[in-house]
């Protein structure tokens, strides 16, 4: 049976670059990987191709030889050999190492290190008034801490881990499956490299405990909506003595019943009267700080005006300048009118002139020209 063309079998135009190359082998690789699949044998089959596919394309010279003669360029004994030998998968756990990172592992530790601990997310809703000032606050996280009695290292106090023998410490091995090498996690150290072999009694090895903890977290002024706060090494503790991972505060501001705010600025919207719109007058507004500030609104007002109170908004989350309040005006027009007030809106009306309403005087101008040029 003739072997696929190695373009085909990664899915990808025979013009494609290097990096389409690795991304289309990437996502291939992870549906057909031994680990995602055990006991398939066409997914270990599929999965061999990828990788024979893989290691010529990647390779300039590889792939210029394949273009020009195809499969024939490598059914020498020489050629062969390279899928075995330096460039081909016998170092191959190497190359999906760098593109997979802790895929092969399942989340485990990288060979030669320790394991990190899991990230931790923590969600806080503040309101505006507290994005505004900033808010120190203490949470109560729930879950794993380092165990006291063996600091962690899972081993009864007075004794240590001892370094996996079939490992060599380093938390991966390798198995040859045909031409290839599969490299896994350590069946017997599960990756951590070591042996406990006196359990700790209070945490039976695990290095770690349930338990529930007590933060206190600063968040800044100016904080937005969406914000994540990291606290570095306040996540869980890793098995055994590795590397804490990290405490995520993901912020989120409740909506205020007066302001909307976008970036540093805040918009407040007003209601005018229909008099104080006509005949201009002051009006006083509410700050977030609590505070008031008087707006004078000129004569002839219409809505949809905005003044603007500079430094009035919200304060930088890094320094500088705090924004503005915009003030937008929206006219008001009033109901449920007495028979005295309609009366005298109707005589308002009769004496009033073009010159009044200069926005409705125009539009209808336009709407007659329009009409007349419809009939033309």
């Amino acid at each position: 049976m003739s072997k696929r063309c190695y373009y085909e079998t990664l899915g990808v135009a025979r013009g494609a670059n290097p990096d389409a190359v690795k991304s289309a082998f990437r996502k291939a690789a992870k549906e057909c990987h031994p680990d995602r699949n055990p006991g398939d044998a066409s997914a270990e089959h599929k999965f061999k191709e990828l990788n024979e596919a893989y290691d010529v394309l990647k390779d300039d010279d590889k792939r210029a030889a394949y273009d020009r003669y195809g499969h024939a360029a490598f059914e020498s004994g020489a050629s062969r050999g390279g899928f075995e030998g330096g460039a081909g998968f016998g170092n191959f756990a190497d190359v999906f190492d760098d593109i997979f990172g802790e895929f092969m592992g399942g989340g485990g530790p990288r060979r030669g290190g320790r394991s990190r601990g899991a990230d931790v997310p923590y969600n806080m809703e503040i309101t505006l008034e507290e994005a505004y000032t900033g808010k120190p606050t203490t949470i109560t996280v729930q879950g794993a801490v380092a165990c006291e009695a063996c600091t962690g290292t899972g081993a009864e106090a007075g004794t240590k881990p001892a370094t996996c023998q079939t490992c060599s410490g380093l938390g991966r091995v390798r198995a040859q499956q045909g031409f290839f090498t599969i490299e896994r996690t350590c069946p017997h150290c599960h990756g951590q490299g070591r042996i406990v072999k006196n359990p700790c009694r209070s945490c039976n090895g695990a290095g770690r405990t349930a338990k529930e903890r007590q933060l206190q977290v600063t968040i800044p002024a100016g904080v937005e909506d969406g914000t994540r706060i990291r606290l570095t090494g306040e996540g869980e503790p890793a098995p055994r003595g590795g590397t804490p991972g990290d405490l995520y505060i993901f912020v989120s501001v409740k909506p205020h019943a007066l302001f909307q705010r976008e970036g540093a600025d805040l918009y407040c919207r007003v209601p005018l009267s229909l008099a104080t719109a006509a005949l201009g007058g002051h009006i006083e507004v509410p700050t977030l700080d609590g505070g008031r500030s008087k707006v004078t609104v000129p004569e002839g007002t219409q809505t949809g005006r905005q003044f603007r109170l500079r430094g009035k908004g919200m304060p930088q989350l890094r320094g500088g300048h705090a924004g503005d309040l915009y003030i937008h005006c929206v006219v008001e027009t009033p109901v449920h009118l007495t028979r005295l007030q309609k009366e005298l809106l109707r005589e308002f009306e009769k004496a009033g002139t073009e010159a009044n309403n200069p926005e409705s005087t125009g539009f209808f101008h336009r709407v007659k020209d329009f009409f007349e040029r419809s009939k033309a």
